[in-house]
């Protein structure tokens, strides 16, 4: 049995379509508080809000990694 990492009741995972969902041993889905909490603090940025400097580092890092990941595929 998996448990929630937010309150640790026992959990199932079920697959519902292409999407797994988190069921309570008496197969309601589980909700619960904390991870409600959690959700609501994740933070949102929006493409405006960064510099272009800013999305061109990232945009060169992922090229990087792109490119290392490659080249070890590769042998």
């Amino acid at each position: 049995m998996a448990q929630c990492k937010f309150c640790g009741k026992s959990i199932v995972w079920m697959k519902e379509g292409r999407k797994n969902t988190p069921v309570e041993e008496d197969g309601t889905p589980h909700t619960c508080k904390e991870m409600q909490d959690s959700r609501k603090s994740l933070k949102k940025i929006e493409p405006t809000s960064l510099s272009k400097e800013e999305i061109a580092r990232y945009e060169a890092a992922i090229n990087e990694q792109a490119e290392k990941a490659k080249k070890k595929k590769k042998y």
